[in-house]
């Protein structure tokens, strides 16, 4: 098994929500720590499934439509199809789907989810809202929280 797979999801034309998109670009103009790795996953697809599940643990980065003041930032640990049900009632079902197969593959990754709460009717471009872009440090540092965390708790050697 690999050791870390961090994965951004987003629409990288409709602002806001290309968040875990435009994050992943800038994680990857940075020395990474060995055994981990940075993917643009797009809007997501089905054909993510088995990257993701080549690994132990993912740190999936996603916008949210979730009511929550725009550029809240969340982070969980679902460890169910259901636990995901709160986080992304608003997504796409293609999102959806990758979850729940996921969670049927025999090997299933931990998951860390990182969540920026987005307006709730994007607009067409590639710029990220001042509210967006004033928390990209916060993300940026909770990455790397977890990722200290997996070094010391059980991935890498």
């Amino acid at each position: 098994m690999k050791n870390v797979l961090i994965l951004g999801i987003g629409n990288l034309v409709l602002n806001d929500a290309g968040v875990g998109v435009h994050i992943v670009h800038m994680l990857k103009s940075l020395v990474m720590p060995h055994g981990v790795d940075v993917l643009d996953g797009g809007v997501g697809n089905e054909t993510l499934i088995d990257i993701v599940c080549e690994y132990n643990h993912l740190i999936w980065i996603e916008a949210a439509v979730d009511g929550s003041p725009v550029g809240t930032v969340r982070r969980f640990s679902p460890q169910y199809p259901a636990d995901y049900q709160q986080l992304l009632h608003n997504h796409e079902p293609v999102v959806r789907n990758m979850i729940d197969s996921i969670h049927s593959h025999k090997h299933i990754p931990h998951v860390d989810m990182l969540s920026i709460s987005v307006h709730s009717n994007p607009t067409i471009g590639i710029e990220l809202s001042p509210e967006v872009r004033r928390v990209i440090p916060q993300v940026m540092q909770l990455i790397f929280e977890i990722l200290e965390d997996t070094r010391t708790v059980r991935y890498f050697r």
